[in-house]
């Protein structure tokens, strides 16, 4: 009896072990960027691998206000720091086996709740929108707060500042639009 409860004793032992050893491998939702689609290199990135990236420090000329606020409160002005979803994309090497076929392309923007914001290829890489798409990862001079998530993407050149923030970000994908 007493070898079959020691035996028991270590195979839950070694189980707990592994269980505790693949749940640290695991990243934690929004602790890395997936980018994949119409792209030649698949990309995990962490946070770490996006501040080597061209680092972005941009402030929102537009004053936000906190959600709830009423409009007698004072507005908050936002620095965000991060890198050009540009350059994460260029880094993954969109795909173009056709002539023209980036210009019919689409960024899927996902968030870890599956909320989605849409890019076209023109506004990234030819227009002035892509100069302030950022995947951000600070803001204020702080890592962003647990309500956006360890990662977020910011589009601080749209005319209306909420529909393409995307909080607690996942997944970057690039499509090729069929005629």
């Amino acid at each position: 009896m007493f070898h079959l409860s020691l035996r028991a004793a270590v195979g839950v032992t070694a189980v707990t072990i592994a269980l505790q050893g693949f749940a640290a491998a695991e990243p934690t939702i929004g602790q890395s960027l997936a980018v994949r689609g119409n792209v030649k290199l698949e990309l995990n990135l962490s946070i770490k691998d996006l501040k080597e990236f061209p680092v972005q420090r941009l402030e929102d000329a537009r004053v936000v206000r906190e959600a709830g606020s009423r409009s007698t409160e004072p507005e908050i002005a936002r620095r965000y720091t991060g890198c050009l979803l540009r350059d994460v994309l260029d880094r993954a090497k969109p795909i173009e086996k056709n002539r023209y076929d980036l210009r019919k392309s689409i960024v899927v923007v996902t968030a870890a709740d599956g909320y989605r914001a849409v890019f076209s290829w023109a506004e990234l890489y030819v227009s002035p929108i892509g100069d302030g798409v950022l995947v951000v990862y600070e803001r204020d001079g702080r890592p962003l707060p647990d309500s956006e998530g360890p990662l977020a993407l910011v589009s601080l050149n749209d005319t209306r500042p909420g529909p393409r923030h995307v909080k607690w970000l996942r997944s970057i994908e690039v499509r090729l639009v069929s005629d």
